[in-house]
């Protein structure tokens, strides 16, 4: 489609905005014509703006009323849509646009292997605004060039201090809050692990995560005096690089609490999950306590608050009048059935401010999961009647970060919508246009039918957090294969067959890229479970396996080729371990 074309369509806008009136015909609206711009607060509800195009304003054209100066990044993000949509010949129009969410967050996992350059990172906060996104965090475990710490860092090419100053300014200069995040609890296993912190580790022994059995280190001991004396260093080193008044401190997931050197003082008070939540929440309002001493309001993830009876009651309280400055309760979950309105309104009732977070179920799916994906985004929006203040979308990059950014980018584009305007459902061909500059309009669709192929089987399997693609291929060998027969396998080789003839043709060069490989590991996947299926019961014969090895070469190949476009160096060998695995199951190692 030529710019011809697209100008002969109604407007294409991401999000679409609340209210939007075409008038008849175009104004010339030259690129370098300032827009006409009020500030009146009274007019104008929070984060809103109104624009006009009429051509009533002189050299002007374009009006834009806006209650706050800080506001207009919105308004700009959309005449930049229409201008990008008609050129320099506007349509008549008259838009009245407002958020839903006062904050609409992303956050990208800077841990899980992938730690994107600068270009990425700035290339990626341009996006977010575009989008009219205000917030951005960026998932730290063990990526930030903490001094004194280089143990944990080395060869993870992190994000410097320099780096981080750098981008949130770049971020601030475009309407985006970019907030320090840092987990500092749970999820530390990679510290842990080193001879210098481990003796900081809850235990090196067994213990239950939710239902499965692990093993090794995963919390700080909440009880050692050591553990707070860590955060408060790595906490002391990477706030003042943001000029954010908010902090993610993370401290979810820490279920190996009680089963190691707090075991004791878990009994103390009472045993159970009623010692557990007594003994976390002391910890964790000692970790909100050097936030706030460090001037930053903490944020921490509700899960285990929620799921503990009487738990809420113990949460950390700042002080501030009403509340303000207590910590923020972020309600996760990722499927359909999370429950973002009960978990809302269970926070509010104490007197948390709440977040709802979902996410863009992109992880462990090589091609996205379409349809838990809206579903998710839909049911976090629908939280706002219960008082959630702000959505937060996640884009995890569990098990290697296998994921490519633009299986992300369409779900994150969904989340904008989600967050801005829930009332209106995203328009696949503005995510085409504005997301992936495809002018052709087909690709934000074609990966949203992409996302889906495997549908039918994962929703038989009741696959969670994950696709039947990846839980199939990924599996441990002692694991059963996802239960689906090899003619449901065929449907998912057809299905991706038709796609793969019908690739989008209106990306750049790298997104066309990404797309081909996540085809090509797709199939890779769909031929692995074809030939267990074909030859169930028994070993795979000696040239299916060499086949299936020299997919995965290839692929792995196309996986290294491609880390370097958008990502440092750091993370790749762990991230290749997944395909290397593979390869010596194949070879009947």
């Amino acid at each position: 489609m030529d710019r011809a074309s697209l100008s002969e369509l109604a407007p294409l806008l991401l999000p679409a905005p609340v209210r939007l009136a075409r008038g008849e015909g175009f104004v010339e609206a030259p690129d370098d014509a300032r827009p006409v711009v009020v500030v009146d607060e009274a007019s104008v509800r929070g984060g809103g703006y109104r624009l006009s195009v009429d051509g009533a304003h002189g050299a002007g054209v374009v009006r834009i009323v806006v209650g706050r100066e800080s506001d207009l990044h919105a308004a700009l993000a959309t005449l930049a849509q229409l201008r990008r949509q008609y050129g320099g010949r506007l349509p008549r129009v008259e838009i009245e646009d407002a958020p839903a969410f006062a904050t609409r967050g992303v956050m990208l996992d800077v841990s899980r292997n992938k730690v994107p350059t600068m270009a990425s990172l700035e290339g990626w906060v341009d996006l977010l605004a575009s989008l009219k996104f205000n917030h951005v965090q960026l998932y730290t475990e063990h990526t930030f060039a903490y001094a004194g710490h280089e143990e944990a860092w080395e060869g993870c090419s992190p994000v410097t201090p320099a780096e981080a100053r750098r981008l949130d300014e770049y971020a601030a200069e475009r309407g985006v809050d970019l907030a320090p995040n840092q987990n500092c609890f749970g999820h530390l296993a990679h510290w842990l692990r080193l001879p210098k912190y481990r003796h900081l580790a809850e235990t090196h022994g067994e213990w239950m995560f939710m239902q499965w059995p692990r093993s090794g280190p995963f919390s700080l001991c909440p009880v050692d005096p050591a553990s707070e004396a860590l955060v408060a260093d790595l906490l002391g080193q990477l706030l003042p690089c943001f000029s954010s008044g908010l902090v993610n401190i993370g401290c979810d997931e820490t279920f190996d609490v009680g089963f190691g050197r707090s075991r004791e003082e878990v009994e103390r008070r009472g045993g159970g999950d009623a010692g557990r939540a007594a003994v976390y929440f002391e910890f964790v309002g000692k970790v909100c306590a050097i936030a706030a001493g460090l001037g930053k309001r903490p944020m921490l993830w509700a899960d285990i608050a929620l799921s503990q009876p009487g738990a809420l009651g113990m949460w950390p309280r700042l002080g501030g009048k009403g509340g303000v400055g207590d910590p923020i309760g972020l309600a996760w979950g990722y499927e359909p059935d999370a429950k973002f309105g009960q978990w809302c309104r269970t926070l509010r009732e104490h007197g948390i401010e709440a977040w709802v977070c979902p996410g863009t179920s992109s992880w462990r799916s090589i091609v996205g999961r379409r349809a838990e994906r809206d579903a998710n985004l839909a049911a976090a929006a629908a939280a706002r009647s219960e008082g959630a203040t702000g959505l937060l979308v996640t884009d995890w990059g569990d098990c290697g970060h296998h994921q490519h950014w633009p299986i992300s980018a369409a779900a994150i584009a969904r989340a904008a919508q989600a967050a801005w305007n829930p009332a209106v459902e995203a328009d696949a061909r503005a995510i085409a246009l504005h997301v992936f500059g495809d002018e052709t309009l087909a690709a934000a669709a074609w990966i949203d039918e992409l996302g889906d192929i495997d549908e039918p089987i994962r929703r038989a399997n009741r696959i969670r957090n994950a696709s039947a693609l990846w839980t199939d291929l990924y599996r441990p060998e002692t694991a059963a294969p996802v239960v689906a027969d090899v003619d449901a396998w065929h449907g998912v080789a057809e299905r991706l067959e038709s796609l793969a003839g019908r690739m989008p043709g209106g990306v750049d060069e790298l997104v066309a890229e990404e797309l081909a490989h996540t085809v090509a590991t797709a199939r890779l996947a769909v031929d692995h479970a074809i030939a267990v299926r074909v030859h169930e019961g028994g070993e795979l014969p000696r040239g299916v396996r060499e086949g299936l090895a020299e997919a995965t070469r290839r692929v792995m190949e196309e996986h290294v080729r491609l880390w370097g476009r958008r990502n440092r160096e750091g993370g790749l060998k762990e991230s290749c371990g997944h395909f290397e695995r593979l390869l010596r199951r194949f070879a009947g190692e």
